[in-house]
Formats: structure tokens, sequence, C-alpha cells
């Protein structure tokens, strides 16, 4: 069983790419259900990701989604591989604030900003391929407080 659980996630992984720039609702639905909640306890600790913590604006409940993100002088910017429409996006904009474990490092983020680059320039030559393919053109640029600490 563990092997057909392997093998269907590196399927998915191969070709989500191009799920995503025909289907990109039914594979943001399957990352939610399936993707985030097995990657969510590796994230904090990988290089390029990490995870957001966001009051929902209409439940109110509080929400984790695992992010890619990349540090910049003042803060972060954050990949918006579903578009500035995602539900994450939303609720940190309407917050204006949000916090983020990368790197089993803490960190307060405010002012949160979207940003329309169809250049992706701001991204390393890897992540901005992944981002051509995937059709994403805009990020999430975020100001972060002084690290908190180690929290893994």
């Amino acid at each position: 069983m563990p092997r057909l659980v392997i093998a269907s996630l590196l399927v998915f992984l191969i070709s989500a790419p191009l799920l995503v720039r025909f289907r990109p609702r039914w594979v943001a639905a399957f990352n939610l259900a399936v993707t985030n909640r097995i990657t969510r306890p590796f994230v904090p600790w990988l290089p390029g990701f990490g995870l957001i913590t966001h009051i929902g604006r209409k439940s109110g409940r509080t929400f984790q989604t695992p992010v890619n993100v990349f540090r910049t002088p003042g803060g972060f910017m954050i990949a918006l591989t579903y578009g500035p429409n995602s539900q994450w996006v939303q609720n940190v904009l309407a917050a204006g604030q949000a916090e983020l474990v990368t790197r089993r490092t803490h960190y307060h983020l405010s002012t949160p900003t979207v940003v329309h680059d169809p250049s992706r320039r701001n991204f390393p030559l890897i992540v901005r391929i992944a981002l051509r393919i995937l059709g994403a053109t805009d990020l999430l640029s975020v100001s972060a407080s002084e690290p908190a600490g180690p929290q893994c």
C-alpha cells in the first residue's frame, strides 16, 4: 500500500504543472484535500517553502497553508501559484497580517500587497521556470518582523 501512495504522489508531482495549466480548480481542490496535508509537517524545514497561518475572514477559523516563499530585504515574497483570488490570499489581505514559519523560524507578516510580475524576475531561475509552466504571474509581497526564534 505505501508503494501505491508514493507512486501516486510521484505521478501527481510530475503531471501537476500540466494539470494546473488546464484544470487549476481541480488541482487546487486536490492539493487542499491531499497534498497540503501530506506536506504540511515538512514544509517549515524546506528551503523555498513555508507554512502561512491565517484567519478565515468569514469563518474566523485558523488555517495553515503551505506556500513557496523567498526572502527579500524587508520581508518575503510568496508565489501565488493559484492566483490572487485564492482563499488564503484573500484572508491575509483582509486581515493585513499573517504568521509564517520557514526554515524552522517564525515570522510575523504585515502589509501584504499583491504584485503582478509576468517576468517573475524576483524569483530564482528554477522557480521562474516552474511558475512560467504553471502560468503564475502574481506574488504576494509582505513585510516581516524580526524572527521570533526556532519553532520546531
